[in-house]
């Protein structure tokens, strides 16, 4: 497989996680701006935009934050390139020079996502939700149809190595934006119940827990009141819940060593096989308590410099031409 094919099998499935995974901030975004706090609603309006390095592009625009130009902004404004219809139509682009390595159905995928998306009509800015609903929908469909269509190979493998790398990277910045907002200093190891301003907490915990799809599983495990070091520990440390950053980095490191080199040297994928195998296995024997005795984002922000260097390692090992 060339390496050029291989980068754009790995960025299609990156910028469809990408969508869904802004719409799920997003959607947690408008929650949380929505409970009267005492921080008020801008810091929450603000996050999605600091972490998608698009606040200057905004501020450029709007004078203020507003809810309604936030998500015209972030999800359908074409000019800008991190909102969700630049990521749906960058993920079109890559299947479209790759149609010879993904299948009918994935094509017919992508391909009828962007062409809806492009037809949405305004009026989902006055019903947000809806849209949500549609992008993970659309995302799900996608991943379903690459998991039940297509042949295990080096393009199955670029595919769910890009799927990952995105999801865990999603993960680690929304519980490091949330846990900021809620408790800028670190995350209180007292339950939720025994603090001040609990119930603001407790629906800011949920939204979180909600928008990774994690409330079920929240509930399943603890069967108890929402509890800030449970929540970190589930979405961090559990390898049963899908967008993890346990299970996340352990699916990179199942996958790397399927690739084949590209380049015929044995040596092409040592360090990130390497780096994604030292995460998984720091991850799989990590104490919630010692992370958070350090500082929850102290950790993330570590973490997602690891994540950096991990992506730029398989950048030079499979995608730059040898």
């Amino acid at each position: 497989m060339l390496s050029r094919t291989a980068s754009q099998l790995y960025w299609m499935s990156r910028y469809m996680e990408r969508a869904e995974n802004l719409v799920r901030m997003l959607d947690v975004t408008q929650s949380l701006s929505l409970m009267p706090q005492s921080r008020g609603a801008e810091t929450e309006l603000a996050a999605p935009l600091a972490v998608t390095g698009s606040l200057q592009a905004y501020q450029a625009r709007h004078k203020r934050f507003d809810a309604k130009k936030l998500f015209e902004f972030m999800a359908l404004d074409p000019d800008n390139p991190a909102s969700v219809l630049s990521c749906l139509r960058a993920s079109r682009e890559n299947a479209h020079a790759v149609r010879g390595q993904i299948t009918a159905e994935m094509w017919e995928a992508v391909n009828a996502t962007w062409l809806e998306a492009k037809s949405l009509p305004r009026k989902l800015a006055a019903n947000p939700s809806s849209f949500f609903d549609w992008v993970k929908e659309r995302s799900h469909l996608m991943r379903g149809a690459t998991v039940g269509t297509l042949q295990r190979g080096d393009a199955y493998s670029f595919i769910r190595l890009g799927t990952f790398i995105e999801r865990a990277d999603n993960t680690a910045r929304l519980l490091d934006v949330k846990s900021q907002l809620i408790e800028p200093a670190e995350v209180s190891l007292q339950p939720v119940a025994t603090r001040q301003d609990s119930s603001a907490d407790f629906y800011a915990w949920s939204a979180l827990l909600r928008s990774l799809s994690a409330f079920e599983a929240y509930q399943s495990v603890y069967r108890d009141a929402l509890d800030a070091r449970r929540v970190a520990e589930l979405l961090i440390l559990h390898s049963d819940v899908p967008r993890s950053l346990r299970s996340c980095i352990q699916q990179v490191a199942d996958v790397l060593p399927k690739i084949e080199s590209l380049s015929g040297s044995q040596d092409a994928g040592r360090l990130p096989k390497l780096r994604a195998g030292e995460m998984a296995l720091r991850l799989r024997h990590a104490d919630i308590d010692e992370l958070l005795a350090s500082g929850l984002h102290r950790w993330v922000t570590a973490f997602l410099a690891e994540s950096a260097e991990l992506s730029e390692s398989i950048r030079l090992a499979y995608f730059e031409p040898q």
